[in-house]
């Protein structure tokens, strides 16, 4: 549990450095576009002013700086409208962007002309956009000035949000690289320590295996060295198991019923003895592909966890039943439950509801039955005081 909630709070640490780039973003990009917005209305009056200074001309004087602050306007798209609301003259408008540009040359789609009927649709939005016109009086005849926002300062509008956009890309791509170079790497050092594992068990398994040839010529061992031949069986199964881990799983046809009953009468006489089992499995053989040692494995954990789930006291209920295209298994206790805060994640490494153990019994199950044999693994139901269902899901062929 401890290790889930770390990677929870790195997530969580993220997503909120993120939001603090986001938010900073968007109020720098906020603060630009209010200085450039008031600039921009400046040159415009400059440019009103310009106007009025030329038109007062009347054949002397000097036109060129008053030309000059008119014609360097190339960005910023103005309307001028007299006193009865008709459109005098227009500049820096297009009814196409940038993108379409590029379509135009390609001769894809072909430009509009701006005509009246557009002018006024774009006079109608700057109007509706509450941004006072200016005001030009020249001779007492009035006019007026209206202007938008300029393509560039539309554009950095949406800066943030582009921005925002490549910062959460990069961080999905950053994380899935992390993620899948991580679990690689943890795969490699779980299978590197089961196989030692079992080449370290080895060893005292043969020195056992000798002792009891020895205990076998005394009189009156004959009941121990049965069990211990069961344990030593049991150890060999274990090595087996782990020894398995990483490599090529060999599935070869076998009876899902007998293998299951065979585990569970295993398990049964290692089991606190308030344990009770109800076993209901089809009084037929049911032939399909799997690796005996390891869909032990996974009986074994499901069946010990609901142990430890009912504090060794309750019952157990084993159900096999066959479909049209898979083989349902059904395990079912009496426990407390497992909790929602955990139960999405009760199949990741590291997560569990007991407080001891590593939480990777259940990781291990779902990547035999998933990864092995192409099969799924999932809690069916789980209710607080009245127990829990593990379902597995396996395919025919």
């Amino acid at each position: 549990m401890d290790s889930y909630s770390r990677k929870q709070k790195w997530k969580f640490t993220l997503i909120g450095f993120a939001l603090i780039i986001g938010i900073s973003s968007l109020f720098v990009t906020n603060t630009l576009v209010k200085e450039l917005k008031t600039e921009e209305r400046k040159k415009i009056e400059l440019w009103a002013q310009a106007t009025k200074h030329l038109v007062s001309l009347t054949g002397e004087g000097d036109y060129s700086l008053a030309i000059k602050v008119i014609s360097e306007n190339n960005n910023v798209p103005v309307i001028l409208v007299d006193a009865c609301d008709s459109i005098l003259e227009n500049r820096n408008f297009q009814n196409f962007t940038k993108t379409d540009s590029f379509f135009i040359n390609l001769g894809i789609i072909t430009p509009q002309i701006i005509d009246n009927k557009f002018l006024r649709s774009e006079l109608k939005k700057i109007k509706e956009s509450g941004d006072k016109p200016i005001e030009i009086n020249i001779i007492g005849d009035k006019q007026w000035i209206y202007y938008k926002d300029s393509a560039l300062l539309y554009r950095l509008r949406y800066y943030p949000f582009y921005q925002l956009g490549f910062i959460g890309l990069f961080m999905f791509i950053a994380y899935f690289m992390f993620s899948a170079s991580r679990r690689s790497e943890q795969n490699k050092v779980w299978a590197g320590m089961a196989k030692e594992t079992a080449h370290q068990i080895g060893t005292p398994l043969s020195s056992l295996m000798a002792w009891i040839e020895l205990l076998k010529d005394k009189e009156g061992t004959d009941q121990m060295v049965t069990e211990m031949e069961k344990d030593i069986k049991r150890l060999e199964t274990i090595t087996e198991r782990f020894s398995k881990i990483g490599s090529k799983s060999e599935l070869q046809k076998k009876d899902i019923v007998c293998l299951v009953s065979q585990s569970i009468e295993y398990l049964k006489a290692r089991m606190p003895v308030n344990t009770e089992f109800d076993i209901q499995v089809p009084r037929k053989e049911i032939i399909i592909p799997l690796n005996s040692v390891l869909f032990e494995w996974v009986i074994e954990n499901l069946v010990t966890n609901a142990v430890d789930a009912m504090k060794g006291k309750g019952k157990i209920s084993v159900s096999i039943s066959e479909e049209e295209n898979k083989i349902v298994v059904n395990i079912s206790d009496t426990g407390d439950g497992i909790d929602r805060s955990i139960i999405r994640n009760i199949f990741k490494p590291g997560v569990t509801s007991k407080k001891r153990g590593w939480g990777l019994g259940l990781s291990l199950s779902k990547r035999i039955i998933e990864e092995y044999h192409k099969g799924s693994i999932f809690v069916m139901k789980s209710d607080k005081r009245k127990g829990t269902t593990f379902t597995i899901w396996l395919p025919k062929t």
